[in-house]
């Protein structure tokens, strides 16, 4: 037996042995059980030792070698890295500060509302964020080298402001197939993430003379702000179990609405069927456009995600996504599907922004759809998640019983309500200043008035949006402990 074997605990029960031995490694180099310049077993060496096939623990040597944790040295074998050799990811830099909450610089809030954390790393329970160490640089790299090798020279002059023309078409490919879209790869384009695409959208709107916008209530602080940047006046619209209140949105008198229907930001809770229904009759009868921001709709852990709205309709829906949540986001990916009629609009808005995006990188996504490894990648992810949730789920229920954990189990994060009387903007700069990141659920409400929607504001409970995706089980027990320990 190796004296590394002791240092990993596997679940056979549970899928995932590859995740479970690399995050297994990465704890132990993280907090210092394994430290720097240990050598490793040889692959075939632990493998035998732990029951496993080698291709499971060369895997985990490959993922923990990209992320900077430990070096692969011809002649040596594979050592533990020092804190210094190589490019150490965000992760490693947020893990060594999780341990220490105390000496945490706090987290400040921007003019906007929203907590400012450059320079911090992702804190624990931050929403919003995918854990970066998770992305698969090795398969990345191999995409990006193809891409690279089999790029015709013509390709690197001024192209299409649309996007490279073999990623739209694996897209419109990938969105049928998995978000039951009805696509054409024409009615595509491919944007600097989601901020982009909603810049599009909206000279798109204001091309058909929208001032106002209908909006989730709650819904994206960050969004709202952008939406108000770009000259449209978002109008509250509010949610409830069953997601968008049709009824109370025909009431605006809005003609466009931004929704998140497969998961609703903040709420979590998917929209109903009949809500759907409802919505595209709403859209048809004030020939009206819905802007779908389909933000995290790959990660549903208890069965397989809704399909999205633009596949119902694609003649009243402009479809939005990136890979922001799902790969990283500084990959800067992202795409728009766009009705045909404001196709052409939406094009000179996108020509106008930026003469194109960098086709590299998108000859890379491409190359990544199409031999499977963005596939392969979010397999791999939602079995993270799951965990992690679960993780902070069961957390919450012990540390915090007065809470109520609302939403599906889905998405880079979840909402507990608080009961009435808690003050949770209080309470999240306190947690803030602890070193932790949640989110206070009254910070991403809108005044509601009857001329709004013709009926009085209803008294909400507050809360807090609690994101797990960056952070490992244990980290997140620690962090809602300390939550817990403020409040208390």
């Amino acid at each position: 037996m190796s004296t590394l074997e002791t240092l990993i605990e596997l679940d056979r029960s549970r899928p995932g042995l590859t995740d479970q031995l690399t995050e297994a490694l990465r704890e132990a180099i993280v907090w210092g059980r394994l430290a720097p310049g240990t050598r490793l077993p040889a692959s075939r060496g632990l493998a035998a030792d732990l029951r496993l096939s080698r291709g499971v623990v060369v895997e985990a040597y490959e993922q923990l070698v990209a992320e900077g944790r430990l070096v692969a040295r011809r002649g040596s074998g594979t050592v533990v890295a020092a804190p210094s050799a190589g490019p150490v990811p965000a992760g490693g830099r947020r893990r060594r500060r999780a341990a220490r909450l105390d000496v945490l610089r706090p987290v400040e809030d921007r003019p906007d509302g929203l907590p400012d954390y450059r320079d911090q790393g992702v804190v624990p329970l931050r929403p919003g964020v995918p854990d970066t160490a998770l992305f698969p640089r090795v398969p990345w790299r191999r995409a990006y080298e193809r891409a690279l090798r089999e790029l015709p020279d013509a390709v690197l002059d001024y192209g299409d402001p649309a996007g490279a023309a073999r990623l739209r078409v694996e897209l419109a490919g990938y969105l049928g197939r998995v978000r039951s879209a009805r696509v054409e790869a024409a009615n595509l384009l491919v944007t600097t993430g989601a901020a982009q695409a909603f810049h599009v959208v909206a000279a798109v709107l204001r091309s058909r003379g929208e001032t106002r916008v209908g909006f989730e209530d709650p819904g994206s602080l960050g969004l709202r702000n952008q939406l108000l940047d770009l000259g449209l006046r978002p109008v509250p619209v509010p949610v409830d179990a069953d997601g968008l209140d049709v009824a109370a949105l025909d009431r605006t008198g809005v003609r466009a609405v931004v929704v998140t229907p497969a998961h609703q930001f903040p709420t979590g809770v998917v929209l109903a069927p009949a809500r759907r229904a409802a919505l595209l009759a709403w859209a048809r009868r004030v020939d009206g456009l819905i802007v779908e921001d389909d933000y995290d709709a790959e990660f549903r852990y208890d069965r397989d995600p809704v399909g999205c709205l633009q596949g119902l309709a694609p003649e009243l829906v402009a479809h939005i996504s990136s890979v922001s949540k799902s790969l990283a986001p500084a990959m800067r990916l992202g795409w728009l599907a766009v009705p045909p009629p404001v196709r052409a609009v939406a094009g000179t808005a996108k020509f106008t922004a930026d003469l194109g995006g960098p086709v590299l990188e998108q000859m890379a996504f491409a190359e990544f759809l199409a031999s499977g490894g963005y596939d392969r990648h979010l397999r791999r992810a939602r079995r993270v998640y799951r965990q992690r949730r679960d993780a902070l789920v069961e957390a919450v229920r012990q540390h915090l019983p007065e809470a109520r954990i609302s939403g599906v189990a889905a998405g880079l994060h979840l909402v507990v309500e608080l009961p009435d009387g808690i003050d949770d903007v209080a309470w999240g700069r306190a947690a803030r200043a602890a070193g932790l990141g949640p989110l206070a659920l009254s910070r991403l409400r809108m005044p509601i008035s009857a001329a709004d929607h013709g009926t009085p504001p209803r008294p909400e409970p507050p809360g807090l949006v609690l994101g797990y995706a960056a952070h490992s089980p244990a980290e997140l027990v620690r962090a809602v402990r300390t939550l817990a320990a403020l409040i208390h």
